[in-house]
């Protein structure tokens, strides 16, 4: 049995022997003993009784398949949520509260909420992935993070077997972290609620944004307009992965305290940092790549993109297993020049 014979049940579908090349960005070529597509959360429950989830050794959650590389078959199942819909949950003349289904696509969100005139997510457009997603890695891009605007969580709770609707505060966000990713395993992301506001202070003050905006002759830039120059600039930095593997940004920019960031640079005084006002310093993860020679590098199938070096790509035929090895290099390099080891964005399997 195949993906394309998956047999279908109320709410989910069920597929043995699964590939799984279509399913992640990298598009590299692996399989799954076990793949279940969910389409409706209520049907959680019945779903796990279904006897090829129940017996397998382990499970992973799999949404746009932006944020994961995959370097062998997985011999567990992989439950890729699917779900669908956008609710108004409260309305008031200063902000809307919206519900969202944890498969909707995360960069139509973004439009969605543009075409009606809501502020807040335009810096956050034309990221990869699921909604469903975005609250495990607490996503962010150009001075804005998602935790800026979330209100509650609802989430399959495996330890409980139940749903629960976790409050912000008890998500346990960071930067680029959550409770969900920190406690990896033990929940599902079945829906995320958002506050957003109908006004806000527009965020320009990072890499670019200005600039971009002057470019399009914007004088006085309203949040489409943000949304369109953050666009712009995404679009000219980050290779497309419908026409390269890729996933996007595939290592975090480091954060040190105040002492260690003095140290460093110190040492390289022409580093990139940027400093919070609570003293923290963020590193750029991209200059230190690209320091260390990486930037348009193809070793074989793999590669880093000539466009940003932060994002890993598959040229072509590449293995998740070869992509691995080159960030493993890039990661060896960086500590020896720099004394940081580099994290990986993306969940290694």
């Amino acid at each position: 049995m195949t993906a394309s014979s998956a047999a279908p049940r109320a709410g989910y579908e069920i597929a043995a022997q699964a590939d799984l090349g279509p399913l992640n960005t990298f598009r590299v070529p692996v399989r799954t003993a076990c793949l279940a597509t969910l389409h409706d959360a209520q049907a959680l429950a019945a779903l796990f009784a279904e006897p090829l989830l129940a017996e397998a050794s382990k499970l992973f959650v799999l949404g746009g398949g932006s944020n994961v590389l995959f370097t062998r078959d997985f011999d567990g199942a992989v439950l890729r949520v699917a779900s669908r819909g956008i609710e108004v949950i409260e309305e008031t003349a200063a902000a809307v509260g919206l519900r969202v289904a944890a498969g909707e696509n995360w960069d139509g969100l973004v439009r969605w909420t543009l075409r009606r005139g809501l502020a807040g997510l335009e810096n956050l457009i034309l990221i990869p992935g699921t909604v469903g997603a975005a609250p495990i890695q607490n996503i962010g891009a150009y001075g804005v993070e998602l935790d800026e605007f979330v209100t509650r969580v609802e989430a399959w709770d495996f330890a409980r077997r139940a749903m629960v609707r976790l409050e912000a505060k008890a998500c346990g966000f960071g930067y680029r972290d959550s409770r969900f990713k920190r406690e990896a395993g033990r929940y599902l992301v079945a829906a995320v609620e958002l506050e957003l506001p109908r006004e806000r202070e527009l965020r320009l003050d990072y890499a670019g944004v200005r600039d971009e905006l002057a470019a399009m002759a914007v004088g006085k830039p309203a949040h489409a307009d943000v949304a369109r120059a953050v666009e712009r600039l995404r679009r000219r930095k980050l290779p497309d992965p419908a026409e390269i593997g890729n996933a996007g940004s595939f290592f975090k920019n480091p954060i040190l305290g105040a002492a260690e960031a003095t140290a460093l640079q110190s040492e390289h005084p022409d580093l990139r940092m940027y400093r919070f006002p609570d003293g923290r310093t963020k590193l750029s993860a991209a200059a230190m790549i690209e320091a260390c020679g990486f930037k348009g590098r193809r070793d074989g199938r793999v590669g880093v993109s000539h466009r940003h070096a932060l994002v890993l790509v598959n040229h072509g035929g590449a293995s998740g297993a070869e992509v691995w090895v080159l960030a493993e290099r890039i990661r060896a390099a960086v500590q020896s020049r720099f004394g940081i080891m580099l994290e990986p964005e993306p969940r290694i399997l």
